[in-house]
């Protein structure tokens, strides 16, 4: 699922790093955006509308609108098309309009 050659971009080498995506364990480049290693991983609904409850998927990949916001590490609403993927990441669907008050 990933582009591997093209006419024009070049794609160095990275470190495969391993996250959890609600529970799951997957891997990624480190340093690609979150949205792109769960794209790769076969992820194509990163949220639902919080009105309507519409899936929602990778979108605009410049962090403007809010298609992609996921729960990090236990912080709401980060955009994972811009959010730089790192070892051990917790990533995790947001329900709603994510919940701000600190975790137990």
């Amino acid at each position: 699922m990933r582009i591997k050659e093209h006419p024009i971009l070049t794609f160095p080498e990275r470190k495969r790093v391993k996250f959890t995506f609600d529970g799951k364990e997957l891997e990624g480049y480190e340093g690609e955006p979150i949205a792109a290693a769960l794209h790769a991983a076969g992820v194509r609904v990163l949220r639902h509308s919080p009105r309507l409850n519409r899936p929602r998927g990778f979108y605009c990949a410049i962090g403007n609108c809010s298609s992609c916001l996921m729960v990090v590490d236990g912080m709401p609403n980060v955009r994972v098309c811009v959010e730089k993927l790192k070892a051990g990441m917790r990533v995790e669907t947001q329900k709603g309009k994510g919940d701000l008050r600190a975790k137990d």
